[in-house]
């Protein structure tokens, strides 16, 4: 099975950018937790962070011919690109929304998302562990079939 994972913008900025909210780890450091979560379950994963919707939107949609499933962290694209939530959409494989922070607490442009309408799931407010959370429903639905 392989899984892509997605980190969209400002995320590389973590550990320093608001530690009150996103927490002190760094991205690197939630790399390695994914990858580690990974090897332990025989899955493979490619991870992306992107500032730029469009980079995005291209791993999305190249995703179907090498990936049985997404998990994205949209970042602030999750409440403005209509272009990620087409592309996930399009894509048409099991896709899970994942969130540092539970933004459905936060301000509240923040608790719409154009993205989880798309999605099977959506997972937030779990620091860090959001994506590993993400991992196992992503390993889940496709299991399930």
């Amino acid at each position: 099975m392989k899984i892509l994972v997605l980190h969209g913008p400002n995320l590389n900025l973590l550990g320093t950018r608001e530690p009150h909210v996103y927490g002190e780890q760094s991205l690197e450091n939630i790399n390695l937790s994914i990858r580690d979560w990974a090897g332990k379950n025989g899955v493979e994963v490619e991870i992306i962070q992107s500032n730029h919707e469009g980079e995005l939107v291209d791993a999305i949609g190249s995703a179907p011919a090498k990936f049985d499933v997404l998990v994205v962290n949209p970042a602030a694209f999750t409440h403005t690109s209509v272009a990620l939530r087409d592309a996930v959409s399009a894509a048409g494989i099991p896709s899970v929304e994942v969130h540092l922070s539970n933004i459905h607490s936060r301000e509240e442009f923040r608790s719409k998302s154009l993205i989880a309408p798309v999605c099977q799931g959506q997972i937030s407010g779990f620091g860090g562990y959001s994506y590993i959370l993400g991992l196992q429903a992503a390993l889940m639905l496709v299991r399930q079939g």
